[in-house]
């Protein structure tokens, strides 16, 4: 797959990708595509379980994947302390993108500091100030996104294919943990000592940003804690995976 690099502007080049990873392992696969697109492929973190799992095969096999995370502002202490505990533990520094000061400022002064509990309206504005307009910034000029998405996640996450195209950001993304199941997360993450949330033990599946994040109950779905005064019917997503 010579000049890889060139054909990255649709879909054409998925079918390449998938022959050319195809019956690897994660660690190979992602070597593979830092191999393909040097320089241009990150990973984004938000120190969930399954975000640590694939922190650590690339911090510990060295594979060259720069990896960030979006420092909303608004986080619990616990995933502040997860992020040093990873820094510290793979000698590695975890990049961090950051709201724009003044459009969040703008946005508080009118709105208040918890608007997001008034309507959705509010709440995907604030998830798009402190989220997706730092994500546009980290993602530009790379080729490929990795992300820790699951198709345990939701009904909507279901539809999605472990590698596919961004048309809303232009790029490759790589989900390689797409068919996993959380059980052989969790035994590779203890097997190996891996730093994780400690509200994961404490039933939060899905962590986000402390006012919006509470545990999940007994046979509730994997991200009902996200946003869970919400209608049922919204789509629990912050705008990040959301395509055009």
């Amino acid at each position: 797959m010579k000049n890889m690099k060139w054909k990255v502007s649709s879909q054409e080049c998925l079918s390449d990708l998938s022959k050319e990873i195809k019956s690897t392992s994660v660690e190979d696969k992602l070597r593979t595509f830092s191999n393909l697109f040097p320089g241009k492929i990150v990973f984004s973190t938000s120190f969930n379980i399954e975000d640590q799992l694939i922190s650590h095969f690339i911090l510990s096999n060295k594979i060259p994947i720069k990896i960030f995370t979006l420092d909303t502002g608004r986080l619990f202490e616990e995933t502040y302390k997860v992020w040093e505990d990873t820094n510290k533990f793979y000698g590695y520094s975890i990049s961090a993108y950051y709201p724009n000061q003044d459009k969040l400022e703008e946005f508080l002064s009118e709105n208040g500091p918890n608007s997001f509990y008034d309507n959705v309206k509010n709440r995907i504005k604030c998830c798009f100030l402190r989220k997706v307009e730092p994500l546009k910034k980290a993602l530009q000029g790379n080729f490929v996104w990795v992300t820790g998405l699951r198709a345990e996640h939701s009904m909507e996450r279901k539809k999605l294919n472990y590698l596919e195209w961004d048309s809303k950001y232009h790029l490759i993304k790589y989900h390689p943990l797409y068919n996993w199941k959380l059980e052989t997360i969790e035994k590779i993450v203890k097997k190996h000592k891996i730093p994780y949330n400690s509200l994961y033990d404490k039933g939060f599946l899905s962590i986000g940003c402390a006012p919006c994040t509470r545990s999940v109950r007994f046979g509730e779905s994997y991200r009902s804690g996200r946003w869970w005064w919400e209608n049922d019917s919204i789509k629990k997503e912050c705008g990040l995976h959301i395509k055009k």
